[in-house]
């Protein structure tokens, strides 16, 4: 996987034990999908958190920046869509990332979606797949 270079702090907290099966190289590209979307409208920094909750591997990626309205938290993962204020703060960023992230999610029998901030500020996207049954090796 290609290694991103990030304008912010990244913190991770991860839980051990937490493995899902499927492509090495779209699991990454979607992970850097939500980083680089992370990356791009954070403050100062980027939260990586990974567990696993009902049978389900649970990778959620917030931001400190001004977050995605309610209202806007579907269609963000149209094809080229960019929201007003992404668009006014900068000219990355071409509405790809995440509609694609969404689609390798669901092709790895999974769920992506946008989620209310724990801290009140920012982006929390979600993701969602199963839980491999087999030991890591």
């Amino acid at each position: 996987m290609k290694r991103h270079s990030s304008r912010h702090e990244l913190l991770l907290e991860r839980d051990p034990g937490v493995v899902v099966r499927g492509s090495r190289l779209q699991l990454g590209r979607l992970l850097t999908n939500l980083l680089a979307n992370a990356d791009r409208h954070a403050v100062s920094e980027v939260r990586v958190r990974v567990r696993s909750e009902r049978g389900e591997a649970v990778l959620e990626v917030t931001d400190d920046g001004l977050g995605i309205p309610a209202e806007e938290r579907e269609r963000v993962f149209q094809r080229f869509t960019r929201l007003d204020s992404a668009r006014s703060r900068d000219a990355g960023g071409t509405g790809l990332g995440l509609p694609i992230a969404r689609d390798i999610a669901v092709a790895h029998y999974g769920r992506l979606y946008a989620a209310d901030s724990t801290t009140g500020r920012g982006a929390r996207l979600v993701l969602r797949l199963p839980l491999s049954s087999a030991a890591p090796s």
